[in-house]
């Protein structure tokens, strides 16, 4: 069951981005024409998913970013049970990009503070694997490029290398809700 308010009755967590788990008995699950996964309310959190986006001054942030990883984690599991965790990290690789404070653009130089993602990019990817994939039963890198300037390109670093990583993470958590549940 997926659950579309991210959160379980009864117990006090913070919710995550994504949560599956077992209806609450006595609900009536909502089935989409076309969806195989119904929707509804869950007691418990078979499969719970963080996701964050780096796009811009992605060292600045990173401790914060790894800290809500892998409390998120912890999240999870608050409650018993034995979700399996997931985390999905999208990060910018692009040439260059722009963020904004407000209506204040504030366009990367490639100097110092002001880094382009693509320069940014190979550190932040080593911290969260070594700091926040441990704590995951599976970790996704999603590397895509995108420039925040209009008209808003969007591109995968490498398409086929993450058509590859999503499939096999699919198939080794299917593989993992096989053996628990």
């Amino acid at each position: 069951m997926l659950n579309v308010q991210n959160k379980r009755r009864g117990v006090t967590a913070r919710r995550g981005d994504g949560t599956f788990g077992e209806i609450i008995p006595g609900e009536t699950p909502i089935i989409d024409p076309g969806y195989r996964v119904a929707r509804g309310p869950i007691s418990t959190v078979e499969i719970g998913i963080e996701v964050k986006v780096l796009a811009k001054a992605m060292i600045k942030q990173i401790d914060r970013v790894i800290n809500d990883l892998r409390n998120q984690v912890v999240q999870f599991r608050r409650g018993g049970g034995n979700p399996i965790c997931i985390g999905i990290v999208g990060i910018n690789h692009a040439e260059s990009t722009i963020g904004y404070e407000g209506d204040r653009p504030f366009p990367t130089t490639g100097k110092q503070g002001f880094l382009h993602p693509f320069q940014e990019a190979p550190e932040a990817e080593r911290r969260l694997t070594v700091a926040a994939a441990p704590d995951f039963d599976e970790f996704l890198i999603l590397r895509f490029k995108a420039t925040n300037a209009s008209p808003y390109p969007f591109e995968w670093k490498d398409y086929n290398e993450t058509r590859l990583d999503y499939a096999a993470a699919l198939s080794r958590i299917s593989a993992r809700y096989q053996q628990r549940f």
